[in-house]
């Protein structure tokens, strides 16, 4: 085993719907990443108390069973945090998540502790614009929840704007937590950005959110019109994060705007590709 790969013990489980749910892990003490970053995480089916506790060749292979299965998982908790947090999908017949979905407390899993990944705000040269952008679908809130978590985020701009699309309502997760994190750290420094929450669901009808794909709000100008800020190349951030369609219609859609990506600290549009 690798000197990166560390076991973590599960110490916490959230299901927000039959297809989502988020965990935290016990968090190794030399363990260190920036906001925004993501990991390797692995699991050995033979050590869940799942498998265990059922017939194990109903679910898996006797192959897949003795076979660790890693994959890459954004992190939702603060740098800071004493526990590290993930927000997952589950994916029918996935080698990973159809197996990750039925974590027990005190199950075991692989953590590579090697960060990896550019969607962080350090990539932006300084001086910071004014206005920081974060779009997000399902569990690609999970960088973007821990930008939000560190209070340099907070210090370097004076608007946030979080729009966050799901399907359905019940899909939305994290609301409570977006809907206090002004006041858990926004207080906590002078002059704070000013966040601007904006719930999309796109397959009901929804009090409140808005309800098309996000490069249609964009190119409507009903995002821009919700958050109250203009999309500006000289003021503006934008970080994409969720499904490749998604993240590439909204950059096209943002280019279309005037905004360009960014290359070696400078430029508007940051996205990630670990999907």
């Amino acid at each position: 085993m690798s000197d990166n790969i560390q076991t973590v013990t599960v110490l916490s489980k959230t299901t927000w719907t039959p297809n989502l749910f988020s965990f935290t892990v016990s968090r190794p003490d030399s363990f260190k990443f920036t906001a925004g970053q993501f990991v390797r995480l692995g699991v050995n089916p033979s050590q869940l108390k799942y498998y265990q506790q059922t017939d194990a060749s109903d679910e898996v292979s006797d192959t897949a069973l003795n076979e660790d299965v890693f994959r890459a998982y954004s992190i939702v908790s603060s740098p800071f945090d004493e526990v590290i947090e993930f927000f997952s999908i589950v994916i029918p017949d996935g080698a990973f998540t159809s197996q990750l979905q039925h974590l027990q407390l005190g199950d075991e899993l692989l953590l590579n502790t090697m960060p990896f990944g550019f969607l962080t705000l350090a990539r932006y040269q300084k001086p910071l614009p004014k206005d920081l952008w974060l779009l997000a679908t399902g569990t690609g809130l999970a960088p973007f929840l821990s930008m939000l978590q560190d209070l340099k985020t907070w210090e370097d701009y004076e608007h946030i704007v979080l729009a966050y699309s799901a399907r359905s309502l019940d899909e939305l997760a994290y609301v409570e937590k977006i809907e206090s994190l002004q006041e858990d750290f926004g207080t906590l420094v002078d002059n704070p950005a000013k966040l601007i929450f904006i719930p999309i669901v796109t397959r009901e009808p929804v009090e409140g959110a808005l309800s098309e794909r996000l490069p249609k709000l964009l190119l409507g100008g009903t995002l821009q019109a919700r958050a109250g800020i203009a999309l500006d190349i000289d003021t503006t951030h934008v970080m994409l994060c969720g499904n490749p369609d998604m993240v590439e219609d909204t950059k096209e859609a943002l280019k279309t705007l005037g905004l360009v990506m960014n290359r070696r600290g400078e430029g508007n549009i940051a996205v990630e590709n670990y999907w």
